[in-house]
């Protein structure tokens, strides 16, 4: 029976496309190197700043030397701390969603590779008081898809991992909540598609909020 719904942030309860690129870009021309499309950013995000960075560099410059992703992040942390929620939007539905399962009794957290601290702004300035546990990325937690997060927000939850719906826009996610032990939930309105979704190990698939309150047992199929 499933009493818990952990989410990914970036591209599952949040559209941030437009911010990361934002940012990564406003990053890239501060340190003088090439910015990029914004879509192209949709293959760049999800494992972590760090990577994020490193990414960007390859995709900006071809190669990259170490020492350059320190400084790029730098500036790009800096530059999200001083706005997080600019071009953050919530994904039509959404809210709703989360309204509707608090109220059914389905507890709610967040487990993403973003910052810790952009994590928590970003989940309690666009669904206030919905998520009972939320935790970005920390020094004393691996990162996804290693399991330790999403195990960390389950105990915050009471709940057990086989009670709990896993649910991102990634591969990185669908291997987490699989490591996790959690039923996964792969969506499609976010940063990857269907059969990135599908071979990392999706359960299921869907592509409106509003089908996760009949994964959750709270409505059924028509």
């Amino acid at each position: 029976m499933i009493c818990a719904c952990i989410f990914d942030m970036d591209g599952t309860v949040a559209n941030t496309l437009a911010s990361i690129a934002g940012f990564g870009n406003r990053a890239l021309e501060a340190c003088g190197y090439p910015t990029l499309p914004v879509e192209e950013y949709r293959n760049l995000a999800g494992n972590g700043a760090d990577i994020l960075m490193r990414r960007m560099l390859t995709a900006s410059l071809g190669r990259y030397q170490e020492e350059q992703v320190a400084p790029l992040r730098a500036v790009y942390d800096r530059l999200y701390a001083q706005d997080p929620m600019r071009l953050v939007t919530e994904y039509p539905g959404m809210g709703d969603t989360l309204r509707a399962l608090k109220a059914g009794g389905i507890r709610l957290g967040v487990i993403s590779n973003k910052p810790d601290d952009m994590t928590c702004q970003v989940a309690e300035r666009l669904y206030p008081g919905l998520f009972q546990a939320v935790r970005g990325q920390r020094p004393e937690t691996p990162l996804k898809p290693a399991p330790d997060g999403a195990l960390l927000i389950a105990r915050q939850l009471g709940a057990a991992p086989e009670n709990c719906l896993y649910i991102g826009d990634t591969g990185v996610d669908m291997e987490t909540g699989c490591n996790a032990g959690m039923e996964t939930v792969g969506v499609l309105w976010g940063f990857r598609d269907r059969e990135e979704l599908v071979r990392t190990g999706a359960q299921h698939v869907i592509s409106q909020p509003q089908e996760l309150l009949v994964l959750a047992g709270l409505q059924t199929v028509c």
